[in-house]
């Protein structure tokens, strides 16, 4: 058989064929005219060697081969139609899990209002964080298993969209009750105090000690840490001061016994981005989550 003589209009007209095993109500099935579905059967009688409906006096009958055909060929149009159909999301009844790349410094932040969100309104959704990756270090096969990243805004990962989250700060952590917390928000205090620096995989340096050395300033790091949770739980059981957004400080604050401290130089915003794939842009359960997210970072600015 010459598959190159076949087109998916001329399948669909031998199922319908198949189906009613009539010339007329073939037609009727498919919306064409008795003439182009009679052409139709011409034309796959010659195409396949077979005549497939032959006149039993005043009714057809199907031949032993096209009655052969009749379920598969159901069966693979049913395949190909459900290649084009629209893929429905329905959060309530999904079982689709979702990969995220979150950073630690949003986690405590956006987490405990996504998971309740997914136990109300999607229970069998399963959402799996993976390790936070620079740009730099992502590979294509790892970048293809996430559904969103939340990054900063100088984090550039080629063949995701952006949308901005959310916009925050970076204020002092201190534990408290420690001596001479009033003290940081001046600039004496603040060089005088042991300061906890978070540099992140990936990164050399924390970007407040990078900020600082364009202003010809220093402060006195004894810890590195490379992440801001673990800044913070130093900052909460010594007498370091830890910088950090302010948002995550709201967050995590009260239950580890830290209070803010507002720094004695701006240091300019902490802008926060959604980032999806590009092949997920149009894909239901990627737009649901997105909106989810977006909703519980912007609602909590």
């Amino acid at each position: 058989m010459n598959l190159s003589a076949l087109d998916l209009n001329l399948l669909v007209a031998l199922d319908a064929l198949l189906r009613e095993v009539s010339v007329s109500r073939a037609a009727d099935r498919i919306g064409l005219s008795q003439p182009a579905t009679s052409h139709a059967l011409r034309r796959l009688r010659e195409v396949m060697g077979d005549p497939l409906l032959v006149r039993a006096g005043a009714r057809m009958e199907l031949t032993p081969k096209a009655e052969a055909l009749r379920e598969p060929l159901a069966a693979a149009l049913a395949q190909v139609q459900s290649l084009f159909a629209e893929e429905g999301f329905d959060p309530a009844t999904s079982r689709r899990q979702l990969t995220a790349m979150i950073p630690d410094v949003c986690t405590s932040i956006l987490l405990p209002g996504l998971v309740h969100r997914l136990e109300a309104e999607a229970p069998y959704v399963r959402l799996k964080l993976a390790p936070f990756r620079a740009p730099g270090m992502m590979t294509p096969d790892f970048a293809r298993a996430l559904d969103f990243i939340v990054g900063y805004q100088a984090h550039d990962f080629p063949g995701f969209h952006r949308q901005r989250l959310y916009v925050d700060s970076d204020v002092l952590a201190v534990r408290n009750g420690r001596a001479g917390a009033r003290r940081l928000s001046t600039i004496e205090g603040f060089l005088a105090a042991r300061h906890v620096a978070v540099v992140s995989r990936g990164e050399t340096i924390d970007p407040i000690d990078a900020w600082l050395t364009g202003l010809g300033l220093k402060r006195d790091v004894v810890l590195t840490t490379p992440t801001y949770l673990q800044a913070l739980e130093a900052a909460a059981r010594t007498d370091l001061v830890a910088f950090a957004p302010s948002r995550l400080i709201a967050a995590v604050g009260r239950d580890m016994g830290l209070r803010r401290v507002e720094p004695p130089l701006d240091t300019g915003h902490d802008e926060q981005d959604l980032l999806h794939p590009a092949r997920l842009n149009a894909d239901p359960a990627s737009i649901w989550i997105r909106s989810l997210v977006l909703e519980i970072g912007r609602g909590q600015a």
